[in-house]
């Protein structure tokens, strides 16, 4: 039995790990896949206060050693299923392991929406990237591709259009579903060409991005670009635990910035709740907000 379970090893769960500890709580962080979170893909992160270049890797290493430094305990599972059964909740995993505790975080994250093409995941970090606002400071004065069509793609290539020598914004259709005044700013960047109804075959280059091949209006064209800057959309996992949220249309956890949800004991953190800016720091401050609102809630129960 557990004071809290947190589910979900990005920087939310650890920073609730951490908080939750140093108020004297147990504490188990269970993870699917690898500490960190996403922010492990990053080479170098220098947006995060208190560093000013570290990779993800090592960010991610460090938030997991404070979080067992504090006392906080680890498992490398895949939660099936949660459920409230005599003031207590239930946290059953893939492999059948069954824990308990008093309140719950979850803190499942959203992983960005793949091209799923021949090695991209073996490029990331290498030239594949999935966040313009952490990653585009790395490509200045060079070519790169931004992926997409929805407002996401159209801001991302705004922004990188101010530092990269080109921007190629590539999209499958004809015209974009983002906001109109958006492609109008786009249009005016002389650095910008944008490539419609276009498909991307491939990732070219051997250990880093070279360029890509796209499909055109039925002919094949080689793009030099040094980055692509994917920008298709975000897949919140939070299915098993929807009979408890409410969700939104997009599938993630709607919650205002006190990280509660409608069942009690039951908090959401990261980048699986509803919000405007999914950032290192806005993951980590929803860590401490959820830790802080689950103490809170153990007190009176």
């Amino acid at each position: 039995m557990y004071d809290i379970v947190v589910i979900g090893g990005g920087p939310a769960g650890l920073t609730a790990a951490i908080y939750a500890c140093r108020a004297g709580k147990s504490v188990l962080v269970i993870e699917k896949n690898a500490f960190g979170g996403q922010i492990t893909w990053s080479p170098r992160v220098e947006n995060f206060p208190g560093y000013l270049s570290i990779t993800g890797a090592e960010l991610g290493d460090k938030l997991l050693e404070q979080a067992m430094e504090q006392g906080g305990e680890v498992e490398l599972e895949e939660v099936t299923g949660i459920a409230p059964l005599d003031g207590v909740w239930q946290i059953v995993c893939e492999s059948g392991a069954t824990f308990t505790a008093g309140a719950v975080i979850l803190a499942a994250g959203a992983k960005p929406r793949m091209l799923g093409i021949e090695r991209e995941e073996e490029l990331v970090g290498s030239g594949v990237c999935y966040c313009a606002v952490c990653d585009g400071a790395f490509y200045a004065g060079k070519p790169v591709a931004v992926c997409g069509g929805g407002n996401s793609a159209l801001q991302d290539a705004l922004l990188l259009s101010e530092r990269c020598s080109k921007v190629f914004l590539v999209h499958r259709r004809d015209s974009f579903r983002g906001e109109q005044k958006l492609v109008d700013a786009l249009k005016k960047r002389e650095n910008v060409e944008f490539v419609l109804n276009a498909q991307i075959k491939a990732l070219l280059g051997e250990e880093e991005v070279s360029g890509l091949l796209v499909s055109q209006n039925g002919a094949e064209r080689a793009l030099a670009v040094e980055g692509v800057f994917v920008a298709i959309g975000h897949q919140p996992d939070l299915g098993v635990f929807a009979p408890y949220l409410t969700l939104s249309d997009a599938g993630y956890a709607a919650s205002d910035e006190r990280c509660l949800t409608p069942t009690p004991g039951l908090f959401v953190a990261g980048d699986c709740r509803e919000k405007q800016v999914r950032q290192l720091t806005t993951a980590t401050a929803d860590g401490a907000v959820a830790a802080v609102a689950a103490l809170s809630y153990l007190e009176k129960h």
